[in-house]
């Protein structure tokens, strides 16, 4: 049976099954929440992008635990939130990671081309997103709006992009050791193949081309907008070494990335052996936190 959809109940206004692209004949929808604090001219925007593996989950998982709590309060701090559906990487659909992420940048596209109609500030682009989701936040933070062209008619769109996070998303798959959490033997690297979906019998320099092109920390400059990377240190999913391997590309171009990890944490916060520390309370205050200084509502600068 199909889920029944769950949007963000807000109490704002909200223009919910957007079609922002049509690919062969399915429309690919987003959600978008106004927000309910007042706002000067035009409006910063937060774009969710969904965990799930590339594979599994939709937009609706912008209304769900965390996700909900997190965008709830961004949207009463004066953000829109949009929720993207994009198309999942599975074997049958011919779709890899690569068509997840160019889905989310033609949403972002889309927004941006009509933004003035929306009311929204395409100079003001936020991300988020967890695990999957995280590594397509990244791409969409750093990777400049006319990379990975989608749709030809958004591709005149032009945006500028302020900061993300991500929780425990990948940076890397070219170095498929940091998806290896204790270094075991005969180690087999299970997202590969999402890359790779369209085109299983490619050859290795056009292999490594789409690991690399697929690979956040790539796109990473010394002037690139601001990251924070929020893992834990007991996920098996996604392994924390992928937190400090983006954090020493970081310092080495002296990039503005945070990094915040979380003790006794597994993939989605889980607890693991103790209680997770900082706590999920504290990784959403956090995260709100992060957005609203680089948004500049709140001011780090001493009091005069």
């Amino acid at each position: 049976a199909k889920k029944k959809p769950r949007y963000l109940e807000t109490g704002g206004e909200r223009k919910l099954n957007v079609v922002y692209k049509t690919v062969g004949k399915r429309e690919l929808q987003l959600d978008l929440y106004y927000p309910t604090a007042k706002q000067g001219e035009t409006t910063p925007v937060i774009f969710y992008t969904h965990g799930g593996g590339w594979a599994a989950g939709s937009r609706f998982g912008a209304a769900n635990a965390s996700f909900g709590v997190i965008h709830k309060k961004l949207i009463s701090e004066g953000f829109a939130v949009v929720s993207i559906g994009y198309r999942l990487a599975r074997k049958e659909s011919g779709v890899a990671i690569r068509d997840c992420v160019i889905d989310a940048k033609d949403a972002m596209r889309y927004i941006a081309k009509n933004s003035d109609s929306l009311g929204l500030d395409p100079n003001r682009f936020f991300m988020f997103g967890d695990s999957a989701g995280g590594q397509m936040a990244q791409m969409l933070l750093l990777a400049s709006p006319k990379s990975l062209p989608g749709a030809p008619a958004l591709a005149d769109a032009s945006y500028k992009t302020v900061a993300a996070v991500s929780w425990y998303g990948p940076c890397d798959f070219e170095k498929t050791s940091l998806f290896n959490h204790d270094d075991r033997e005969n180690f087999r690297d299970r997202f590969g193949p999402r890359i790779l979906n369209s085109d299983p019998k490619v050859g290795t320099e056009k292999k490594l081309a789409l690991y690399r092109e697929m690979s956040p920390i790539n796109y990473l400059r010394t002037d690139s907008p601001p990251l924070l990377m929020i893992q834990g240190d007991k996920d098996t999913t996604i392994p924390v070494k992928h937190a400090y391997y983006m954090q020493e590309k970081a310092k080495e171009l002296k990039a503005p990335v945070e990094v915040m990890i979380i003790k006794n944490a597994g993939h989605n916060w889980r607890k693991v052996e103790a209680d997770i520390a900082p706590t999920r309370n504290e990784i959403i205050e956090a995260t709100v936190q992060f957005y609203l200084h680089h948004a500049g509502k709140i001011s780090t600068a001493p009091a005069e």
